[in-house]
């Protein structure tokens, strides 16, 4: 049965990295002693064992240790053995790109759908949609394919922004981007705002954490849905 903490971020305003989710996700990872981490998407151009330590610090918290793809001579091994997966955060555009280079697209989603359980903030939890059109991140690199691991039937935008009323800024809004996304594609877009998470069990989805999430649908006015909703609908 699929197992997955879907995060809009990693880390909310005066908080350190996972501090605001480490209870939770003490009991995610209950009974994992060892979480494989795919920093692949570098968030700032960081090296990989950078971003690891970083990461392995998090979890240090939680008691469980943390070990990079990037540490092992065989990454498709490491994904197959491992406990649990955790995807940071960075930028959608590499760490798609390095997953279809080590071959590990549908690997993740073989092992993830058998019940590894799989962990995923901005970037990683993009990738857990049906594709990662709805990413915020610039195309710095061109992967073979927009396609991802397509755990849920919907798309995640990480980060939600909703417009400010005393800006000046005049540029598009994140709602403007998703409608645009909509004009070519069918597919549920979800935003989510920081410090909130969605809970996947099998085909049952929970949106967790003190925030609301908006709901895209296309051809269809956007929806607020409260914190706790179950939006297994949507699978």
């Amino acid at each position: 049965m699929k197992n997955l903490f879907i995060a809009s971020t990693s880390t909310v305003h005066g908080k350190g990295y996972l501090e605001y989710i480490l209870p939770e996700l003490s009991i995610f990872f209950r009974g994992v002693s060892e979480v494989l981490f795919i920093p692949y998407a570098r968030p700032g151009g960081i090296t990989y064992d950078e971003y690891t330590a970083i990461a392995k610090k998090g979890f240090a918290n939680i008691d469980i240790n943390l070990k990079g793809i990037h540490e092992f001579d065989n990454p498709i091994e490491a994904v197959k053995n491992a406990q649990g997966i955790f995807t940071g955060g960075g930028n959608t555009f590499e760490l798609v790109n390095k997953l279809y280079e080590n071959d590990l697209i549908e690997l993740i989603k073989r092992v993830v759908e058998n019940g590894t359980p799989y962990f995923g903030t901005s970037a990683g939890s993009n990738i857990t949609g049906v594709s990662m059109k709805t990413t915020n991140d610039m195309p710095i690199i061109y992967p073979p394919s927009f396609d991802t691991l397509n755990l849920i039937n919907f798309n995640i935008n990480p980060h939600y922004l909703d417009p400010d009323p005393n800006s000046k800024h005049m540029g598009e809004t994140r709602e403007t981007r998703i409608k645009e996304f909509h004009k070519f594609n069918d597919i549920p877009v979800l935003g989510l705002r920081e410090g909130s998470w969605l809970r996947v069990e099998g085909k049952q989805v929970f949106l967790r954490g003190e925030l609301s999430a908006r709901l895209f649908l296309k051809d269809e006015k956007a929806k607020e849905l409260p914190t706790n909703s179950d939006v297994s609908f949507l699978m």
